[in-house]
């Protein structure tokens, strides 16, 4: 399985200029996601995730997405692009994309507050002259509310999650946590006081309304409100518990949100999560409206609570961030067996969508390193002046790994800027320590310096047939294994 992998990520992308063609089609935009492609085919492995999956966009593009492991690690059902996970928190930002559709049509104000629509909302407010909670309070986990409904729905192995009913009936037992607009304390309690407020003013369940007026708008075939418990095991992924002691993952029962849908209980796959963010970057490029007015999605792109040590910002149902100077947006996601990430660059026009059928997975760290990867060779595509040329398919016969024990577990030798380069697996960070090689002649490269110099050598070793079988490097050697 191993060997059709590594054949299918040296042969399936094509190279070329980006004139009149798919951006995926360039050279370095190949070589960069069959760096993703091998780099996390090979951290699912390392850190024992039982699947993983992953979209990536530019623009208007799907430029690649696909899965690596299982969805059911027992049947061994392969994880694809399709495969349903649980996005959890994910699930505030059509909540909030909803509230911000009514407050365009004159339903609400965002300074509202919640005992406006909610005339049930009894919490009882530890600091009665400091305010009250308002909608955008909610929206900006900056309401003073806890951060739960007072059930422990979060404790397993039931995780028993509360209905409506009795969020409400045990509302009126809680307090306050800050004074209203004091301090950010996440709150998916916040959130689904706001999926409370659509259905009120609506006059239509919530499912309903989150489906006929963003779900269903976007072709989002394969995104619902609950998780479809009649595919679980098939196309909805078996979720995991995060790795115990003895580095064993174990399955959980599926986990019904109920009355915390609103912050915590939608379903998706990655390729639906993609069209989500090419939505995002179309409305801002074109203006108008299509599901929300393009100057509103702006203002929930923007940051609306800071708090007093600068992080978190917030904006209105988003996260918002700063890396290397550009500004992203997005949300995470964390259920009982479930991660999930979504991250957004409006600049670079650059979505990545991801998501695991585990617990204690760090995602967010591999949507960040994806769109490095990306980026860094959409820059150059961009760049006309510097289009970067394939490489030469005497080398295609190098690609693969070698085994790096017991130092590493492998170093993988990869296309990358026209030439060969390496890196060493498992690897959070595998931008940072690539090694560039430059070809001096038959089976000896050089690495390359961060001057530009050229260092040590490194030389493949073929058997009679041809077949390279081993890599010398320091006067020792690493053998091929795929």
């Amino acid at each position: 399985m191993k060997q059709s992998i590594l054949l299918s990520i040296i042969l399936s992308l094509t190279y070329g200029s980006i004139s009149g063609e798919s951006i995926s089609k360039n050279a370095r935009v190949g070589e960069a996601i069959r760096f993703i492609q091998v780099w996390l085919d090979a951290q699912r492995d390392y850190e024992g995730i039982p699947g993983i999956s992953i979209a990536i966009v530019h623009d208007q593009e799907l430029l690649w997405s696909g899965g690596f492991g299982f969805s059911d690690s027992v049947e061994r059902n392969p994880t694809t692009s399709r495969t349903i996970h649980s996005i959890c928190s994910i699930s505030k930002l059509f909540t909030s994309i909803a509230i911000m559709q009514l407050r365009d049509m004159g339903e609400l104000s965002l300074d509202d507050p919640i005992k406006k629509h909610l005339p049930w909302f009894n919490i009882e407010n530890t600091y009665p002259e400091k305010g009250d909670v308002t909608i955008k309070g909610i929206l900006t986990h900056s309401s003073g509310l806890p951060r739960e409904s007072d059930h422990p729905y979060w404790t397993g192995p039931d995780f028993t999650f509360p209905s409506s009913e009795n969020i409400q009936n045990k509302l009126g037992k809680q307090k306050t946590l800050y004074p209203a607009n004091r301090y950010f304390q996440y709150s998916n309690l916040g959130l689904t006081l706001a999926g409370e407020i659509i259905t009120t003013i609506s006059g239509m369940d919530f499912d309903t309304y989150i489906k006929r007026n963003i779900i269903q708008p976007l072709k989002m075939r394969d995104t619902r409100t609950f998780m479809p418990k009649n595919m679980h095991g098939k196309k909805l992924a078996i979720g995991h518990n995060a790795r115990d002691r003895s580095g064993k993952r174990t399955p959980l029962k599926l986990f019904d949100a109920k009355g915390i849908g609103p912050a915590a209980g939608f379903s998706s796959t990655v390729d639906d999560l993609s069209k989500f963010g090419s939505w995002q970057f179309r409305l801002l490029e074109q203006g108008g409206n299509e599901i929300l007015n393009a100057n509103t999605l702006r203002e929930m792109h923007r940051v609306h609570w800071l708090d007093d040590d600068w992080d978190p910002a917030w904006g209105l149902g988003f996260a918002i961030w700063r890396k290397n100077e550009k500004k992203f947006v997005g949300h995470g996601g964390s259920c009982p067996g479930y991660r999930s990430s979504f991250i957004l660059q409006p600049d670079s026009k650059i979505a990545v969508a991801f998501m695991s059928n585990a617990s204690g997975v760090d995602v967010g760290s591999f949507t960040e390193m994806a769109y490095q990867i990306i980026n860094t060779a959409i820059d150059a595509a961009l760049d006309m002046v510097n289009i970067e040329k394939p490489l030469d398919p005497r080398f295609e016969r190098y690609l693969g790994s070698y085994l790096e024990l017991p130092w590493w577990g492998e170093l993988a030798i990869i296309a990358w800027e026209g030439q060969l380069a390496g890196i060493y697996l498992p690897a959070k960070d595998p931008l940072k320590d690539l090694m560039k090689l430059r070809h001096i002649e038959g089976n000896t490269f050089r690495r390359v310096r961060n001057n530009g110099t050229l260092g040590e050598e490194i030389i493949f070793e073929t058997d009679n047939k041809g077949t390279v079988n081993k890599l010398w490097r320091h006067s020792n050697y690493a053998p091929k294994i795929r």
